[in-house]
């Protein structure tokens, strides 16, 4: 018996099949669910300036030496940790119900590793935005980084497909002008910052989508998160 329970094929539960068969968008559930957790321990600590908030938020100053400015250290993985904290319960629903919509498009289409590579590429490219274009001592949090890059990944993916890209071209149109809108309170930064990285990395994609290609792509998505964190750390570097 012993045996046989040893070579017995191990099956999983049905529900369980059904959220992480081949199609399911489980890399897009993963980072709701992170969202919403980190979101609750937000709300139990202080939505504003709570511990939870102020250890995972983004700053331009947090990009340069330490000290320099502020006080604040060099702490450069706020630019990722940032894209997972939520100012209040409508920024959440909003940046989640917009994330599952285009995730459960993206993921299938481009496969989880990938997909998972464009989000915290273009959370990346969101905070170098804030980095460049915004005051260093402004904290910012959010999604919306990545989910701009996102929407201009989809955008290039289609281009080079040949798909309809009207709607989509407006959608982004629209959501960018949201954006630049007084009184909203919305980091265009991070949206300009990610709206760019997310359509290099789909522009990468595109380009390199042939099986023999793929060693070009690692070294081209490796050489970007590179590029980015430079430019995340300028004031670092440059001494």
């Amino acid at each position: 018996m012993r045996q046989q329970r040893a070579t017995a094929p191990r099956t999983k539960p049905a529900f369980l099949t059904r959220l992480t068969g081949p199609r399911q968008p489980v890399v897009t559930y993963t980072i709701i669910a992170i969202c919403v957790v980190v979101f609750l321990l937000q709300w139990i600590t202080g939505l504003s300036n709570g511990p939870v908030t102020s250890s995972l938020w983004y700053a331009g100053a947090y990009g340069y030496p330490t000290g320099s400015v502020q006080g604040a250290s060099y702490e450069p993985w706020r630019m990722i940790t940032t894209a997972f904290v939520h100012a209040n319960i409508l920024h959440i629903a909003l940046n989640m119900y917009t994330l599952w919509i285009f995730g459960i498009v993206l993921e299938p289409m481009l496969g989880r590793t990938r997909y998972a590579v464009l989000f915290v590429l273009s959370a990346i490219a969101g905070s170098v935005g804030v980095y460049l274009l915004d005051s260093p001592v402004q904290p910012v949090v959010g999604a919306s980084g990545a989910i701009f890059g996102m929407m201009a990944a989809l955008l290039v993916i289609q281009r080079h497909l040949g798909g309809p890209i009207t709607q989509l071209l407006v959608l982004v149109g629209i959501n960018l002008v949201i954006s630049f809108l007084p009184g909203f309170q919305i980091a265009w930064q991070a949206h300009v910052g990610g709206l760019v990285g997310g359509a290099i990395v789909g522009l990468i994609y595109m380009q390199t989508r042939a099986r023999s290609r793929r060693p070009l792509q690692i070294v081209l998505l490796v050489a970007l998160t590179v590029l980015l964190i430079l430019l995340g750390s300028w004031h670092v570097f440059a001494g």
